[in-house]
């Protein structure tokens, strides 16, 4: 069963990403989740908690699709993974992306949504690291910001601008030089 909670920050990534950051309210929150009134300040005081709650509500989501079934066995099943992620997130997913591509425009101002992006950030670093080491890359942390950082970028386009290419032969691309 969801939690009040867990109802409550589904809710505000709704908003967000179909509305905006400034749509992120906890009267709002609370019409969307179908909560009565001032049940989401129970459990986020501030709008600043909220937001911070939100980063971190989506990390955890975002992480639990990165699980053990996807654990990559040679290079091409690395390019294959990223590339359902990258159509995942923009796809399926792509109102929780848009709500966490705005929270990180937040974080360029907010200090507390910066560490919680962060913190978000450094959870997905030791995924890919790992992943990269078990493939034998000569220098898995690099590669995890490489990949990372090209993954997000791809994103962001996809997202704003409705780019919708094809990733694998950038992933090869850039899949091939971390493994080498």
């Amino acid at each position: 069963m969801t939690s009040t909670r867990q109802r409550a920050l589904d809710a505000a990534i709704e908003l967000v990403g179909t509305e905006g950051l400034r749509s992120l309210t906890h009267a709002k929150v609370d019409a969307r989740a179908g909560l009565p009134k001032g049940s989401t300040s129970n459990y986020f005081r501030t709008r600043d908690a909220l937001t911070v709650g939100l980063v971190e509500w989506m990390a955890q989501k975002e992480l639990a699709e990165l699980t053990p079934p996807f654990s990559p066995r040679t290079g091409d099943d690395l390019v294959e993974l990223l590339a359902g992620l990258l159509d995942f997130t923009t796809g399926p997913n792509r109102t929780l992306t848009a709500a966490r591509l705005a929270l990180f425009s937040e974080a360029a101002h907010d200090d507390q949504v910066r560490a919680a992006v962060s913190r978000g950030h450094q959870m997905m670093r030791v995924w890919a690291e790992s992943v990269l080491a078990d493939l034998g890359a000569p220098d898995p942390v690099t590669g995890a910001s490489a990949l990372i950082s090209m993954c997000e970028g791809m994103i962001l386009h996809r997202i704003a601008r409705g780019a919708n290419d094809d990733p694998r032969p950038m992933l090869r691309l850039v899949t091939s030089a971390v493994l080498a």
